[in-house]
């Protein structure tokens, strides 16, 4: 899903803060979501994403700041319109389904204000929706843990909503059918042309689902950018550490430049010494090791991943480093050899934080 420039905003959160007794949840929190896009909230157990979310929801008031949906002004700390008026479909991880209704029952029950005919017909499309075409006169306990989210987001979807929020819905399924399930939300949500922001946990999960993604730590966000500048050109070295597997080089100054182990910098956007406020950063596959009797550095940790092989490298000196490689060529631990920066690749300067 992706979002027109020109588009209004589904949602704008601006300086949005919240307090639980001492703790800041929410620390001047602002962004906008655009008319059909899907954002993605990930960030440590406590940064605020659930907080956050409840928030957009109603569920939370804030203290101070202003949340508005399609236009309309919901909460500004003092003014608080309640969550059955904000036009917000919900999915938890649980489900919440109502175990004595069959699922075209539970689709339908958000439905208000129309026909039975209407409703019925609103029901059948959700089901085709969410490929569930057959299962509406099954129950909940009747059907597989995909299913039942699957349903949940049927159910959410069938009022119209104007905004989805989705809180860790695939936590409790296993990989493979969160990779299945999480395919299946986005495509209901663009077909429907729905806008959502989605909480997670999983850094991967939130790479292949968001539009662009907010990564959030201690209720506030450190950087909000599509899902390639925020793995490759994170904002500082707490993104880039949550982020991924990840390689912080410390920089050294003299005559000729910036420099890492791995060669020289590019500091031409950088007006200041960067050798005490930044580092390189480097992920796994932006480093090449190759073998040699005479080299310097050596593996001393490997990793078997299916399609790759994860390195861990220890250079002259004792800073270790993380590499790639491919399945069909491995190294083994106590290899000796070189490690250069992979051709095309390149060092990214981060802040330290």
């Amino acid at each position: 899903m992706s979002s027109s420039d020109a588009a209004p905003s589904a949602l704008v959160v601006d300086n949005v803060t919240k307090r639980f007794g001492n703790v800041l949840a929410l620390d001047d929190v602002s962004f906008s979501l655009g008319a059909t896009e899907l954002l993605a909230l990930v960030g440590p157990s406590g940064c605020g994403k659930s907080t956050l979310l409840r928030t957009i929801a109603g569920l939370v008031r804030a203290d101070h700041g202003r949340l508005r949906l399609g236009g309309l002004v919901v909460d500004d700390g003092t003014r608080h319109v309640p969550p059955e008026h904000r036009r917000i479909g919900l999915v938890f991880q649980d489900h919440a389904l109502f175990p004595h209704l069959r699922v075209a029952e539970n689709i339908a029950f958000g439905v208000r204000d129309a026909s039975r005919r209407d409703t019925n017909g609103r029901v059948a499309e959700m089901l085709e929706v969410v490929d569930l075409v057959g299962y509406g006169e099954r129950f909940p306990h009747e059907l597989s843990g995909g299913e039942r989210q699957r349903v949940a987001l049927a159910r959410a979807l069938a009022p119209r909503p104007a905004l989805m929020l989705l809180d860790e819905p695939f936590a409790s399924l296993d990989s493979n059918l969160r990779s299945q399930l999480r395919a299946s939300v986005t495509a209901a949500l663009e077909i429907t042309g729905t806008p959502g922001v989605f909480v997670t946990h999983d850094q991967e999960e939130a790479l292949a689902t968001g539009d662009r993604i907010a990564v959030m730590r201690s209720g506030r966000i450190e950087q909000l950018a599509d899902p390639v500048s925020v793995y490759h050109s994170p904002a500082n070295s707490f993104v880039a550490r949550f982020m991924g597997e990840v390689n912080l080089l410390p920089i050294t100054s003299d005559a000729g430049g910036a420099r890492t182990l791995l060669g020289p910098v590019d500091t031409t956007d950088v007006g200041r010494d960067v050798s005490s406020e930044m580092q390189a950063m480097l992920r796994p596959d932006d480093v090449t090791f190759t073998e040699s009797a005479v080299g310097g550095a050596c593996i001393v940790g490997a990793e078997f991943r299916g399609t790759t092989w994860g390195y861990r490298i220890e250079l002259p000196g004792g800073i270790q480093v993380l590499a790639s490689g491919s399945h069909l060529h491995p190294f083994s631990v106590g290899m000796r050899g070189e490690v250069t920066l992979t051709p095309g690749h390149w060092q990214v300067l981060v802040p330290i934080t």
